[in-house]
């Protein structure tokens, strides 16, 4: 199991490694491994959650590279609300064809963007995540 310091551990470090500036913290109340929040500029994560994701993918990778890959993807949320300035209002406000075609093109980008950062090592890990997601979406 990996505890609140590990996982505090793993993000400072890759935080770090790409000079960037963004909080972090333990959240338990999460209803998700990790998220990352574009008004406060924090990823929270719930250690639990986190634990619990890693332990039913199945790839084989050590959970330090899993959480990495979970943090990659949520990384990537991070560079697609910089990059692009979503009209994020259609979320409390647009009908639901609006909401469901945004949040589908800010998940596609999170992926896309966040596969930018990840290491060499871990970009075929990276991809069966990256699959596995799509089937549990469906």
């Amino acid at each position: 199991m990996l505890y609140i310091w590990n996982i505090e551990k793993i993000i400072q470090e890759t935080l770090s490694r790409h000079n960037l500036e963004i909080n972090y913290e333990a959240n338990n109340q999460l209803t998700v491994p990790m998220s990352y929040n574009v008004s406060h500029n924090t990823i929270r994560f719930n250690y639990l959650k986190i634990n619990g994701y890693i332990a039913k993918l199945n790839i084989r990778e050590t959970k330090e590279n899993l959480v990495k890959i979970v943090l990659y993807r949520v990384l990537g949320y991070y560079l697609d609300f910089k990059k692009n300035k979503h009209d994020t209002r259609i979320l409390m406000y647009g009908d639901e064809k609006e909401i469901k075609e945004l949040k589908a093109l800010i998940e596609k980008n999170a992926w896309v963007y966040g596969r930018t950062l990840v290491p060499e090592e871990l970009l075929t890990a990276y991809g069966k995540m990256y699959e596995l997601d799509k089937v549990l979406l469906r």
